[in-house]
């Protein structure tokens, strides 16, 4: 339609669908690709969460990608006392949807001190908490009790290797948990690394570095992200009609 009738218009990628869809039917990525390039062709921004995809999409012979951030409400999102961690007996956290493209496992089969707590819900959740009952699942929470639960662990792990920015990393380190993650796009662009968190090729190694890393650096970086930022990028690409 706004082809047809000349409407200048933006558009936004900020899932990564062509592996989603991979990670579940094994569709080669290139022919998901091909339609979602045609899909933004005629877009004059194609607004984009980090910079780590932005290159991958121009890769792939993508126009017009643009930056756009995201950013948390730091008014939910916050620490209410000084934060320490617990080495001796640490949790080590992950939130998000329990699907297979998270790549949850890689998390919850590590041989790692303290507890694992797990929040969200998903397609895979039901197989998740029998194959690892061990680990402790909270389910969908509100924003202001994850912010509570964000406090109370130590350690926020992020397995996902398909994810295009990683929003929940953002509300952990405000609430002061560094992050483990791999060195993939999305941890790149949201985590300082050896600041806010560690980025391995070997989860468990990240995960036991992060446990030396301090909480106040992991909210300074948090400070970042905020909505202010992201609206007025936003704004900056919208286009008169």
């Amino acid at each position: 339609m706004q082809k047809k009738n000349k409407i200048p218009h933006t558009s936004a990628y900020h899932t990564r669908f062509p592996e989603y869809v991979h990670a579940r039917i094994k569709l080669p990525v290139s022919i998901s690709y091909f339609f979602l390039r045609n899909f933004h062709k005629n877009s004059s921004a194609v607004l984009v969460p980090s910079n780590s995809i932005i290159a991958e999409l121009e890769k792939r012979k993508f126009k017009n990608a643009k930056f756009w951030t995201r950013g948390v409400d730091h008014s939910i999102f916050k620490t209410v006392d000084e934060k320490k961690i617990n080495k001796t007996n640490p949790i080590f956290l992950c939130t998000g949807r329990l699907a297979v493209e998270k790549n949850l496992e890689a998390f919850l089969s590590l041989k790692l001190p303290g507890e694992k707590w797990v929040a969200g819900e998903g397609p895979q959740g039901e197989y998740l908490k029998k194959n690892y009952p061990n680990v402790k699942f909270f389910g969908v929470m509100p924003q202001s009790e994850l912010a509570i639960l964000y406090r109370k662990a130590d350690i926020f792990v992020f397995p996902s290797l398909t994810d295009t920015f990683g929003l929940v990393m953002v509300e952990a380190m405000a609430c002061g948990l560094p992050v483990a993650a791999f060195p993939v796009p999305g941890p790149q662009d949201v985590v300082s690394q050896n600041i806010s968190g560690v980025l391995d090729e070997d989860l468990r190694v990240a995960c036991l570095k992060a446990l030396d890393l301090k909480p106040q650096d992991a909210i300074k970086r948090s400070k970042e992200f905020t909505w202010k930022i992201a609206t007025d990028q936003f704004h900056s690409y919208l286009t008169k009609i």
